[in-house]
């Protein structure tokens, strides 16, 4: 059976479910959430596919799951993969999802959110300064973290860095240059460098391109 995953192109955090699946090999296909139009906010959605009013959502015959790190758990047990290869290893991928999805993804989506997303005369120049420095101190956490390892955990690619690489692919402004950290940007290269890696507007349906 066929593996649904609910999503769209501009959201990071489905991209992490997506390149998941996508790099698994599992049978997968994308379902497209018109989510600047309000779909997500539908009773029909909340009712029937996410009380949480979010994506990403995996639907695998009567199986449904949201939330991008439950969703890449769900993949590791269903291929075997990504996960880490000790018990140490396991602890150090889930203490990086952690990480990522306080630290890092929720500062980068609310940001890149208020400088694309929004129109020019309503985003907050003093919040998005703010949400900048907190990325900048992330950026830095990471970069270090990355000087001389090819990825997050172990010796190949886990959920830590399937995570982790969620919003820094997409070109939109929000604070992040590639060359300016160049831990990030070898790792980065090296994501990009996997057999089946797709970029997330190739991945999932939608981009601002659709809507221009």
């Amino acid at each position: 059976m066929t593996i649904k995953l609910h999503c769209f192109g501009e959201s990071g955090n489905a991209y992490k479910a997506a390149l998941a699946l996508e790099l698994s090999g599992l049978d997968w296909e994308p379902v497209y959430v018109d989510f600047f139009n309000g779909a997500t906010r539908t009773p029909e959605y909340l009712r029937d596919v996410n009380a949480m009013g979010e994506v990403p959502v995996l639907e695998d015959g009567g199986t449904k799951l949201t939330q991008s790190g439950v969703i890449q758990m769900y993949v590791t047990e269903k291929s075997g993969r990504f996960g880490g290869a000790t018990p140490h290893e396991e602890r150090e991928v889930m203490r990086w999802m952690f990480w990522d999805n306080h630290k890092m993804s929720s500062q980068a989506g609310m940001t890149r959110f208020l400088m694309n997303f929004l129109p020019e005369d309503k985003r907050p120049a003093p919040v998005i300064d703010f949400m900048q420095g907190r990325l900048k101190a992330a950026y830095k956490v990471l970069n270090n973290h990355l000087a001389g390892r090819d990825w997050m955990v172990g010796q190949g690619v886990t959920n830590a860095d399937l995570s982790c690489c969620g919003y820094l692919f997409y070109p939109e402004p929000f604070g992040f240059d590639r060359a300016e950290w160049p831990e990030i940007d070898r790792w980065l290269s090296n994501i990009e460098g996997l057999d089946g890696w797709k970029h997330p507007y190739d991945l999932m349906p939608g981009s601002p391109a659709d809507r221009a």
